[in-house]
């Protein structure tokens, strides 16, 4: 324990794109580069990332999602049995807003390794511990349609085989933490409980490094802040997934609990696991003060001891200006070192 700091910090994965990259402030950005300028600008941005989350003080750093268009479209662009021709218009988050996707019509199958590439110039490029990220098969049926499986569950489970084999390939070249991105745990409970779990864990079948879940609310657009401001004075969907999430082989969990009204009692429920604190809101171009991050995983303690506490942002920060994004990495790596101080853990 005295080599491992208290409250080590991360983010939950995505990070801005340069301007010169792709279109700012952009979920679904457009590319601005082509062919080998692409491949050369997408290695670029990940350096100038890790240099970012290296100054600021992240402890477990990410590529940032450089090379991905989206945080699901990345991974299944390179998947077989995608129509990318036929573009269904289609409710996300249970209609919280419409999107046009492409369509599985066939067997999906990896036409090869997804990440690894990315993976191995990030790896070759910082000696902080390495987390990356792939969309979990949740939510990977919630962001494309289908005209071949029929059920979710079954769609689901053909994709957890393939994040298993991708994912078991990232660890054996030095990854950390693999995490699935899971925001559709928060809309559809029942699924969750009934063939989600299930498949979030053959997604991580036989990963040898730390394993992770992230859960949140999503990015701050304006479709997810008009739908949070329907949730009422509490926001208690952890409590329905929770239980089931601790009973599960995932080593850690990602939260959002900064600017949110989630309750933080609720992470007794995940009494088993690791979190990952949000405590950096991604729906405000505010920048939180180190003070700020200090008290919400100062609030955490109350609920869990500090050594399965760590510091995180409640989602991914890409559509965020690049500034701010970076002001809010050096907050949030100074609130965890101000409350380590305080507590006598530096």
């Amino acid at each position: 324990m005295a080599d491992t700091p208290l409250f080590q910090t991360t983010i939950a994965g995505s990070l801005p794109k340069p301007s010169w990259l792709a279109e700012p402030e952009k979920l679904w950005p457009r590319w601005r580069l082509e062919g080998e300028a692409l491949e050369s600008g997408q290695r670029d941005a990940t350096l100038v990332w890790l240099k970012e989350e290296e100054d600021a003080g992240i402890d477990i750093v990410t590529d940032g999602e450089q090379s991905r268009i989206h945080f699901v479209h990345g991974f299944l662009e390179r998947i077989e049995g995608i129509d990318w021709g036929k573009k269904t218009k289609m409710g996300i988050r249970n209609n919280r807003y419409e999107v046009e996707v492409p369509t599985v019509t066939g067997p999906v199958r990896r036409r090869g390794p997804v990440h690894s590439d990315d993976v191995r110039f990030a790896r070759g490029h910082t000696r902080r511990k390495l987390k990356i990220e792939m969309p979990g098969p949740m939510t990977i049926c919630d962001t494309i349609a289908d005209v071949h499986y029929g059920r979710r569950a079954d769609m689901a489970m053909a994709f957890a085989k393939l994040l298993s084999e991708e994912a078991r390939e990232l660890a054996a070249l030095g990854v950390d933490v693999i995490q699935l991105d899971e925001p559709a745990f928060n809309v559809f409970m029942d699924d969750v409980k009934e063939w989600g779990v299930a498949a979030m864990e053959k997604a991580l079948e036989g990963v040898t490094c730390k394993t992770a879940v992230h859960i949140c609310y999503g990015y701050g657009i304006e479709a997810n802040v008009r739908w949070k401001e329907t949730l009422g004075s509490e926001w208690r969907q952890y409590q329905e997934i929770f239980p089931a999430i601790n009973k599960s082989r995932v080593d850690m969990v990602s939260l959002e609990c900064a600017g949110s009204k989630v309750p933080m009692s609720l992470i007794e429920l995940l009494k088993d696991k690791e979190i990952m604190v949000g405590a950096i809101d991604v729906a405000t171009n505010r920048v939180e003060t180190p003070e700020d991050v200090a008290a919400v995983l100062k609030s955490a303690l109350k609920h869990a001891e500090a050594s399965r506490i760590y510091g995180c942002t409640n989602c991914g920060l890409a559509p965020l200006p690049r500034g701010v994004a970076a002001a809010k990495l050096k907050s949030l790596a100074a609130g965890a070192a101000l409350l380590r101080k305080e507590i006598g853990r530096g």
